[in-house]
């Protein structure tokens, strides 16, 4: 069966057997790799893409599900000219370590950002809920998260470890 819907923004199609998983769709057929294969029933998060602009695991969802709709991926949210505030938080505070879980736990904060420009951290906390990080604790990543969302809102220009706990001006 063809499947067509929208990929980072660009109008995709492939030709998939009608039990593939929108996982296997990204990874396998479009050769997006950045969402990964973890636990493939829905529990670590790894695969957390967004459709519609909502936080999913692609292992649950079939790619049949998501005809017609606007997938997001961790590919997706840069430009050439700059990481998007999220990833630029992420690296510079050193909120992740291997990086199996960061497309997933940037994409559900993503998800939270945009609904919630100003999340506390408990809010950050329990969008992050779905995503596992088997590597550091989630300390640094909402620390990012936080870092992130004054960097949307035009507060800070980058996130540095100074910045983050209060030193810059």
């Amino acid at each position: 069966m063809n499947v067509t819907l929208r990929v980072n923004g660009e109008t995709r199609t492939a030709s998939v057997p009608p039990q593939t998983t929108l996982l296997t769709l990204l990874r396998e057929h479009l050769r997006l790799t950045g969402a990964k294969l973890g636990c493939d029933v829905g529990d670590c998060g790894a695969c957390t893409v967004l459709l519609d602009d909502r936080p999913v695991n692609a292992c649950l969802v079939l790619a049949a599900q998501a005809e017609g709709r606007e997938v997001t991926t961790i590919e997706g949210l840069a430009t050439r000219e700059a990481l998007h505030p999220l990833q630029q938080a992420f690296e510079e505070l050193g909120a992740l370590q291997c990086g199996f879980c960061g497309p997933g736990v940037i994409l559900s904060a993503k998800a939270l950002l945009e609904e919630n420009p100003g999340p506390t951290r408990a809010e950050i906390r329990d969008a992050l809920a779905g995503n596992l990080c088997r590597c550091t604790g989630y300390a640094k990543m909402i620390d990012a998260v936080e870092h992130a969302a004054k960097m949307l809102r035009g507060e800070v220009r980058a996130a540095t470890p100074a910045s983050v706990h209060g030193e810059e001006p």
